[in-house]
């Protein structure tokens, strides 16, 4: 079975987009979890255009209320990010190589040339007891450096598998991250995947064994939009307990 954790940086968005609180972010978690959903990700960045510091405070503290729900900060490790995912000691930090204005994330850590930076963060991250996971491109030697620095889980960035759905290079594209993803169960790392996955290639994605985690954002909302909320939660439930 592999836990959905919804990005809720979309509705932080939309709201932003108008000035009010609406939509609320905690509210609309809320309504996520009594659909099924167990994990929660937010993506806060230093110019706080969608998620801000003070939804991942009103989230963490929602959540006290929810211990069957996992909060996953996504970031790049900055002061300002670590101290905020410090303050509020989340289930799963996940650190991203994003620049500060960059507008999604497009790519997974160069571990052997960040080592050092990586290897203090997550030592850090691990004695406040929070989970780590890694942003990785599906390369299996990577995750050998991965091993070096010490994460407990990697999170494939699975871009590259979206846009090659459905087209004649699928089978080779979707045999990396199955090698990536063989390699870090060989080496006792957990996996986690996210980055355009949809209700059309998801099932597809899972074909690969062990996937601990995906976490969806703007295809899950853009669904919404299209079929309803209570029918799209449904069924990303389906194909994840399946």
């Amino acid at each position: 079975m592999t836990m959905l954790s919804v990005n809720l940086n979309k509705i932080a968005w939309l709201r932003n987009s108008r000035g009010r609180d609406y939509p609320n972010v905690v509210e609309f978690a809320e309504r996520l979890i009594g659909l099924g959903v167990r994990g929660i990700t937010v993506h806060p960045r230093p110019d706080e255009r969608h998620i801000t510091r003070q939804d991942v405070l009103d989230l963490s503290e929602f959540l006290k209320s929810q211990p069957w729900v996992e909060l996953n900060i996504e970031g790049y490790p900055s002061e300002e990010f670590l101290d905020l995912v410090m303050s509020v000691e989340p289930a799963q930090c996940t650190l991203v190589p994003d620049t500060p204005g960059q507008l999604t994330s497009d790519h997974g850590w160069e571990v052997g040339k960040n080592a050092e930076l990586l290897k203090g963060v997550l030592d850090n991250i691990h004695s406040a007891g929070i989970r780590s996971s890694l942003f990785l491109d599906p390369v299996p030697a990577f995750v050998d450096e991965v091993l070096v620095v010490g994460a407990k889980r990697i999170e494939l960035y699975t871009e590259e598998f979206a846009s090659s759905f459905a087209t004649e290079n699928e089978e080779k594209v979707l045999g990396a991250f199955a090698n990536t993803a063989c390699r870090a169960t060989e080496l006792g790392i957990g996996i986690n995947a996210g980055h355009d996955l949809d209700l059309h290639n998801l099932e597809r994605f899972l074909m690969i064994p062990n996937i601990l985690e995906v976490s969806i954002g703007h295809a899950l909302i853009v669904e919404c939009l299209e079929q309803g909320v209570e029918k799209v939660v449904s069924q990303y439930l389906a194909i994840t307990s399946s």
